[in-house]
């Protein structure tokens, strides 16, 4: 039907890319050259028109009121968006990355500073790997590589230092958050893990320096960082049951919100995709319940049944509007 494609492309005018699959030409339709979704954000009475495209072997193109940005990051955080979808168990059963660009998501949407410093750190590891890919061909000398640990080691130590600060300031809103949602009595944390936090980063490279070279990759840093997710003392990946993963998720997207709104002084578009899909009926209306009140601005929902969301609505909602997509929509 598309109902997940047209959040998605309020999110791509957002954060100039997509929430679902973040390579850019994996999203051009097949057998199509390219793709452009354009919108309109309505902030403090100012209207603004963004246009999104992608062209195969083309560099992607944003533009502002027809005016194109030389740097995506100077678009993240003007309109900032919260999604909150089926899939989002994969911040708790997938790997360091997926939450680690979570966390870098939630932070580039309020620090310039620190998606720069983002931006820097994985061009110098680029140029540290294929620098260790050549010498690990017999090309260079180990010599050359102390120009890129210094840099690492600058631009990770912010990245780090930042990092330490969102989840100082993250977790008691996560805290209230999963209270609302959860059990009071069960004890949550949010531990950040890092390889700065073992001392002076520079000789940690330099211990690593011959594992680097057999793996022909940096193996450590903060591109490493990981964020564990506990529930009573334990991993809520092993021990926590179903329910609890879902209320502990739905804690971290709603902390989230607050975060953003808290920082930046702008309520996010929150986007719901097909809640009931992964939800029990009783955390669907605690969702709609929490949303409603006047902490939040925009609420965009998709759903399969027009009635059970109009049934859901209506006794909780003063203002709000119901679109049907036609069966012949296509994505």
């Amino acid at each position: 039907m598309g109902k997940t494609n047209i959040l998605d492309a309020i999110y791509y005018l957002s954060m100039c890319k997509s929430y679902l699959n973040s390579m850019d030409r994996q999203n051009i339709k097949f057998d199509q050259a390219f793709f452009s979704i354009h919108g309109q954000w309505m902030l403090d009475g100012h209207e603004s028109n963004v246009v999104c495209a992608v062209k195969s072997g083309a560099k992607k193109v944003v533009k502002k009121n027809k005016v194109s940005y030389e740097k995506l990051s100077d678009h993240i955080g003007l309109f900032p968006v919260v999604f909150i979808s089926p899939y989002d168990g994969d911040l708790i059963a997938d790997g360091s990355e997926t939450r680690r660009k979570w966390m870098d998501g939630i932070i580039s949407q309020i620090d310039k500073g620190y998606l720069e410093d983002l931006i820097a750190y994985q061009r110098v590891l680029e140029q540290r790997n294929a620098l260790l890919k050549q010498l690990a061909s017999g090309n260079g000398t180990a010599d050359s590589l102390e120009v890129w640990n210094h840099s690492l080691t600058q631009y990770g130590k912010r990245i780090h230092e930042r990092r330490q600060t969102f989840i100082e300031e993250f977790t008691p809103i996560f805290d209230r958050n999963y209270k609302e949602i959860g059990t009071e009595n069960e004890g949550i944390e949010i531990q950040y893990k890092s390889d700065f936090q073992k001392g002076d980063f520079i000789a940690l490279l330099e211990q690593n320096e011959r594992r680097d070279l057999i793996f022909q990759y940096t193996t450590v840093g903060a591109h490493k960082d990981d964020l564990l997710f506990n529930l009573n003392g334990n991993p809520v990946k092993k021990y926590g049951s179903q329910g609890q993963q879902k209320s502990f998720i739905l804690a971290l997207r709603l902390a989230q919100y607050h975060y953003l709104h808290s920082h930046s002084g702008k309520k996010p578009v929150l986007l719901l995709d097909d809640i009931f899909d992964k939800l029990d009926h009783s955390r669907v209306q605690k969702i709609i319940d929490l949303v409603s009140n006047e902490v939040f601005g925009q609420v965009i929902i998709t759903d399969t049944e027009k009635t059970r969301l109009e049934e859901l609505l209506v006794n909780r909602v003063s203002d709000f509007r119901i679109f049907e997509l036609p069966l012949t929509a296509t994505p």
